[in-house]
């Protein structure tokens, strides 16, 4: 305990002046010195600090990078080493410092999975493949599994259910599109993250009511410049499928439902349980990562409705937040994600606990309130409903996460991180639809 405490303390590692770091030309990726078999990035998210449990506790030496040094992530007993990036995720800063940590450190694989860092890496990623493997899907895939247009046309070639949309790129299309579309209505952005300079957000869906809504909406949707999707409104479960597919084989399939999501139409799950793998969506899953040919984690999302029917709503090809609940319902995919991008023979995963339930309190309490505030809004509980649900899951076996009695640092990282947290959000002003971070996704 006190190794970790002390590690915590001095995460930020002093690498050498950048006129300083290490030359090597291609051929010494596979010769060099190796001081790390994995670099995890976005040490604040959740999926990071599962990721830094999975590998470390199977004997691998894992490292970390972040842009803050509280990150639950570095506090981790499984992480050796700790980086502090003086630049945000998605900033052009953020770039020139991660070689500088693989050129002085020796990396086998690199680990990413928030939408800032990602679109950072595919720019770059020529040049970071002579460094170190890169634990994404080519190129060819990943273009088509982040723009939700086209992943949908692809999807309807198939002949999967896709909600009706049309695409809105200005606010001028707004009445043709309230026209076909109706309300209520959901506008999402094509791709989630757009950065303009050294600024960057996650652009995430909105949920509209009104035609003032929509324009104000699609204003904010694409502000930074990109198209959004004005779709319709579906109400029904909402279900998540992740596969992990490599050489043409399913190596492991997983799924959950979401019980409660924030905001509360359907932004992270922070309730969800997993259940039997559904034959209907997971067949069309499956036909859609083949035909996209999205080797490595993937994560496919429907939503059923009214009549049971599921329809698809995206593809994410990265480590999601909600990770933790198949790594404890007996699919690892952080280390099959690991196994893939090493070269090395990929585990096949046939079955998985299911029944079990998973808990993002912060998320819970921030969805609860909401619920409350947007009392009467489309598919939001009423707050009676929405504050008995809430009391209601503390009576029932769940686990949390960041809680790992063997783990428990990041728990009390994540605790001390949410407390701040919870200081700027009461005095800040009600959230609008763009999330505006400094690179952060």
């Amino acid at each position: 305990m006190s190794y970790s405490l002390n590690k915590f303390r001095t995460s930020s590692f002093q690498l050498p002046v950048p006129g300083d770091e290490l030359r090597h030309d291609d051929s010494q990726l596979a010769t060099r010195q190796v001081m790390y078999d994995a670099l995890v990035l976005d040490a604040r998210l959740r999926q990071s600090l599962m990721t830094v449990r999975s590998l470390g506790s199977r004997g691998l030496r894992v490292a970390a990078l972040g842009s803050f040094a509280g990150e639950p992530a570095f506090s981790s007993r499984w992480c050796q080493q700790a980086f502090v990036c003086p630049a945000g995720e998605g900033t052009e800063d953020y770039i020139p410092y991660l070689e500088h940590v693989l050129d002085c450190f020796g990396v086998r694989v690199l680990i990413t999975s928030s939408d800032a860092t990602i679109a950072l890496i595919r720019r770059e990623r020529e040049r970071l493949e002579q460094r170190v493997r890169i634990a994404l899907a080519k190129e060819s895939a990943l273009s088509i599994a982040i723009n939700k247009e086209r992943t949908l046309e692809i999807a309807k070639r198939l002949g999967l259910r896709i909600p009706r949309a049309v695409s809105v790129g200005t606010v001028s299309e707004v009445g043709a599109a309230l026209r076909e579309i109706g309300l209520p209505a959901v506008i999402k952005p094509v791709e989630s993250w757009s950065s303009s300079g050294q600024q960057g957000a996650r652009i995430v869906s909105q949920l509209v009511t009104t035609p003032e809504e929509a324009r104000r909406a699609v204003e904010e949707l694409t502000r930074f410049g990109g198209t959004t999707l004005f779709q319709e409104f579906l109400t029904g479960r909402r279900e998540s499928l992740s596969f992990f597919y490599a050489n043409g084989e399913i190596h492991a399939r997983y799924a959950f439902w979401g019980k409660r999501t924030d905001p509360p139409l359907g932004g992270i799950y922070v309730l969800r349980q997993s259940i039997d793998f559904p034959p209907d969506s997971g067949d069309q899953a499956e036909r859609l990562v083949r035909e996209i040919e999205l080797e490595g984690y993937s994560q496919v999302e429907f939503r059923r409705d009214s009549a049971g029917n599921p329809y698809l709503m995206e593809i994410n090809p990265r480590l999601n937040l909600a990770i933790e609940s198949a790594v404890r319902a007996g699919v690892d995919f952080p280390y099959l994600l690991y196994q893939w991008a090493n070269g090395q023979q990929i585990d096949s995963v046939k079955s998985y606990r299911v029944g079990g339930q998973m808990r993002y309190l912060k998320g819970d309490i921030a969805t609860t309130v909401a619920a409350v505030r947007q009392r009467g809004r489309p598919g939001v509980p009423p707050p009676i409903k929405a504050i008995l649900d809430f009391l209601v899951s503390f009576f029932i076996p769940t686990g949390y996460d960041y809680v790992d009695w063997k783990d428990p640092l990041p728990a009390w990282a994540a605790t001390l991180g949410y407390l701040r947290f919870l200081l700027q959000w009461l005095r800040r002003s009600p959230s609008s639809g763009v999330l505006r971070v400094k690179g952060k996704a």
